[in-house]
C-alpha cells in the first residue's frame, strides 16, 4: 500500500550485465537509492503511527468505555443536502483514503514514466511477482469458501499489501535490511495499489448516478486543463478536488477513485531546468499528509473491533474469515516468492550473489501483511452484514500480524548478513556525501582516499617514532 506509497523509485532492481542475463535484486542506482531512502523515512513513520493507531483503536473498542468509541465513530456530520451526511467512519474510509490513494496516483504515474515499469523487461520479474501476489491469495480465499460453503465476496480482501505497515515492522524488530530487498517490497505495493484500485473501481462500484459520474468527469477534465495550462496554486486545486471527490462519491463510483485520477493526472518527468516534477514536489508535500494523518485516522475508525476467546475462535471457524487469514499467511508467500523464482527462471534472471532465495521468501512473507486497503476492501465486499464484516476485521488483523510474526523471525536469522550489506552500502571513508560503493569508478575518489591513507600512515610514523624516542630515554643511564 496502501501503503501506501517519497515515490517509489527502483529502476536498477533488474541491471543488465550481458546481453543473455540480468541481476534481480542488484543493487540500485544512486539517484534510485536516494529516492527509496526518502520513500522509506516518511513510509515508516506513518506506518508505526499506523500501528499506534491500530493498538489505540483495538484498546478502545475492547474496553468499558468501548461505547463512546462506538458513538465517535459512527457520529454523522456533512450536508446532508449534498448527499455528503455521512458518519466520521465513512469520512475517513471514503474521504481521507482518498488522499491516500491520491498519493498512490502519483506513485503508479511516476513508475509508468520513469520508474520500473516504463520498461518492460526491467518490469516483469517485480510485476509477475506483485500479480502471482495478488492472484493466489485470492485463489486461496476462493478455494476455502467453495469447500466449506461460505462467501465468495471476499476474495479480494487478502490480496493487498500494507506498505506502510510492513516498513513499521522492520522498523520495530531494527532489521538493516538491504536497499534492493526494500525497494522490491516497494515495487510490489505499487503494482498491489494499482489492481487495488481496479478493484474497487470495477467490483465494487454501487448503482450509478449519471448526472454525479458526468460531472465528476467534466471536473477531472478542467483539472487536467488547468494542469496542461501551467496553473498554478492550491486555492485553485483543492477546491476542485473536493467537487470532483463529492460529484465522485455521489456517482455510486467509490470516491477513492477520484484521487487515484487526480494524482495520474499530475506530470511526472522533469522537464528542463526542473530540480523536480510536478507530480514529484506535490507527493513530497502531500505524502505526510497521507501517511501521518489520513491512514492512521482510517486505521483508528477502522480497527476498532470488540476481540474475544470467542471472536478470534470464529476466526479460523467460518470460511470467510479463515480465506482472508491464510490468503495472507500463505498465499502471499506462495504467489510471490513463486512468481519470483518461475519468472526468474524463464526470463533468465540471475539473483544478486550477496543474496539468497530464502532472502525473497522473507519479504514475501512480510508482503502477506495487508493492512490498509485490506480492511477497506472487506468494508465494501460485506457492508450489508455488520456482524461478518467485523470478523472479516478481526481476521484481517490477525493475518496481518501472523505473516508480521513469521517474516520478523525470518528477516532476523538474516539479519547479520543484512547488516554488512547496509554498512557497506552506507561506507562515506572520503567523506564526500556519497558511498563509496557508488564511487569505485571515480578516479578523484581513489584520489581522495589515497590522500587520506598518507596522512593516516604519516601519523602513525610520527607516533613510532615517538615512541621509539620514549623507549631509547628510558632505556638510558639514570
Amino acid at each position: 500500500m496502501c501503503s501506501a506509497l517519497p515515490t517509489r523509485r527502483r529502476s536498477s532492481l533488474v541491471a543488465a550485465p550481458t546481453p543473455t542475463t540480468r541481476k534481480f535484486l542488484g543493487r540500485l542506482s544512486l539517484p534510485e537509492r536516494n529516492f527509496v531512502a526518502e520513500a522509506l523515512r516518511t513510509e515508516t513513520v506513518g506506518g508505526v503511527l499506523l500501528l499506534l493507531a491500530a493498538i489505540a483503536a483495538l484498546i478502545w473498542a475492547n474496553t468499558p468505555i468501548k461505547e463512546s468509541y462506538e458513538s465517535v465513530r459512527d457520529f454523522h456530520v456533512g450536508p446532508g443536502s449534498l448527499g455528503l451526511d455521512l458518519s466520521v467512519q465513512h469520512w475517513a474510509a471514503d474521504g481521507l483514503l482518498a488522499v491516500f490513494f491520491f498519493v498512490a496516483g502519483i506513485e503508479l504515474k511516476r513508475e509508468l514514466v520513469a520508474g520500473d515499469l516504463r520498461d518492460p523487461k526491467a518490469a516483469a520479474l517485480p510485476v509477475i511477482a506483485a500479480l502471482c501476489g495478488m492472484a493466489a491469495p485470492a485463489l486461496v480465499y476462493t478455494l476455502v469458501n467453495t469447500v466449506g460453503g461460505g462467501s465468495a465476496d471476499g476474495w479480494a480482501v487478502p490480496t493487498a499489501t500494507d506498505i506502510a505497515f510492513a516498513l513499521a515492522v522492520l522498523a520495530v524488530i531494527g532489521t538493516s535490511l538491504p536497499s534492493s530487498l526494500r525497494a522490491f517490497l516497494l515495487t510490489l505495493a505499487v503494482v498491489d495499489d494499482l489492481f487495488a484500485i481496479l478493484i474497487i473501481a470495477i467490483f465494487f462500484t454501487s448503482d450509478l448516478n449519471f448526472a454525479a459520474l458526468g460531472g465528476a468527469v467534466i471536473g477531472l477534465a478542467v483539472f487536467w486543463l488547468l494542469l496542461r495550462k501551467g496553473v498554478r496554486g492550491w486555492y485553485v486545486y483543492v477546491p476542485l478536488a473536493l467537487a470532483v471527490w463529492g460529484l465522485m462519491y455521489n456517482s455510486g463510483v467509490h470516491a477513492t477513485i477520484a484521487g487515484v485520477a487526480m494524482g495520474l493526472m499530475l506530470r511526472c518527468h522533469k522537464e528542463e531546468g526542473e530540480p523536480h516534477s510536478p507530480g514529484e514536489h506535490i507527493e513530497h508535500l502531500v505524502r505526510p499528509l497521507s501517511a501521518g494523518l489520513a491512514v492512521p485516522l482510517f486505521a483508528l475508525f477502522s480497527a476498532g473491533v470488540a476481540v474475544s476467546g470467542g471472536v478470534l475462535g470464529d476466526v479460523f471457524a467460518k470460511p470467510e474469515t479463515l480465506g482472508v487469514v491464510l490468503g495472507l499467511v500463505v498465499g502471499k508467500v506462495v504467489g510471490i516468492f513463486g512468481g519470483t523464482w518461475l519468472a526468474a527462471r524463464f526470463t533468465r534472471a540471475e539473483l544478486n550473489e550477496d543474496l539468497a532465495w530464502p532472502d525473497v521468501f522473507a519479504v514475501a512473507s512480510l508482503a502477506g501483511i495487508g493492512f490498509t486497503v485490506s480492511l477497506l476492501i472487506g468494508e465494501l465486499a460485506f457492508s450489508d452484514d455488520p456482524v461478518l464484516t467485523d470478523e472479516i476485521k478481526a481476521a484481517v488483523l490477525i493475518g496481518s500480524l501472523t505473516a508480521a510474526v513469521l517474516s520478523a523471525i525470518l528477516l532476523k536469522v538474516r539479519d547479520v548478513k543484512y547488516r554488512k550489506l547496509w554498512e557497506d552500502e552506507e561506507r562515506d571513508d572520503d567523506l564526500s556525501g556519497i558511498p563509496d560503493i557508488y564511487e569505485q569508478d571515480d578516479p578523484a575518489y581513489h584520489l581522495r582516499m589515497a590522500d587520506i591513507y598518507q596522512k593516516k600512515a604519516d601519523e602513525h610514523r610520527r607516533r613510532a617514532r615517538q615512541a621509539a624516542g620514549s623507549s631509547d630515554a628510558g632505556d638510558g643511564p639514570a
